[in-house]
């Protein structure tokens, strides 16, 4: 799950990005509007985390032309205007939720899980497919009741094929949710991963699709809790 960060505030920023890394969030940061709106077009994340008073711009205008020109991906507003009239103001204007400052990163972390399921097929924090399960909160694995532990790029890999069953993932698109700027990313790094998982899965649980990428082929009877 690729997420932008767009806050100026240097300390406040770091924390968060160190905080979302260890929960296997793959999160960009950019300190202002202009660098924010060249990101978004050029490789939209699947979560903004948008704070309001950015050095060159006032957040809701920054929101208003980015969702003009086409970005619909949940956006979360981070601010220190904390009055209702300011909280309207910020869900009126197309936001997804509002988190005022300060705040604990726990309540952040959980608003970020509830904006994430909205973005994938489940409704709560497991996924059932067959006798595979995965807890995305507890990041916790379970084939036929046994709890099998997963280092933290394969979990992400699994989750995002998990979330998109019948969706082909190809290549490029895992890449872009397991590795933030500046990561060191090997040309066979998601083959390795998949390789490692599928020791771990049944047999054909993650097909290859040759030249495209991968999928998990969904039945009717799998199970979004």
């Amino acid at each position: 799950m690729q997420v932008l960060l767009v806050e100026d505030d240097n300390l406040l920023a770091e924390a968060v990005v160190v905080a979302l890394k260890r929960q296997n969030f793959a999160i960009n940061r950019v300190s202002n509007g202009k660098d924010a709106m060249l990101t978004i077009a050029t490789a939209p994340p699947d979560i903004l985390i948008l704070d309001l008073g950015l050095p060159d711009t006032d957040g809701i205008e920054l929101l208003g032309k980015i969702q003009a020109r086409g970005f619909t991906n949940p956006v979360l507003i981070l601010t220190a205007r904390d009055s209702v009239k300011d909280k309207v103001v910020g869900l009126d204007s197309g936001a997804d939720d509002y988190l005022p400052k300060p705040f604990d990163i726990d309540e952040l972390l959980a608003r970020l899980r509830a904006l994430e399921r909205r973005l994938s097929k489940t409704t709560s924090a497991t996924i059932s497919l067959g006798n595979v399960t995965l807890d995305t909160n507890t990041h916790q694995l379970e084939v036929d009741g046994s709890v099998i532990e997963l280092p933290r790029r394969e979990y992400m890999v699994l989750k995002a094929l998990m979330e998109s069953g019948n969706k082909i993932q190809t290549r490029e698109s895992l890449e872009n949710k397991l590795y933030s700027w500046g990561e060191e990313i090997s040309s066979n790094a998601v083959e390795v991963h998949i390789h490692h998982l599928r020791k771990k899965l049944p047999s054909g649980f993650i097909q290859t699709v040759r030249g495209v990428g991968y999928i998990i082929r969904v039945s009717k009877a799998a199970n979004y809790q």
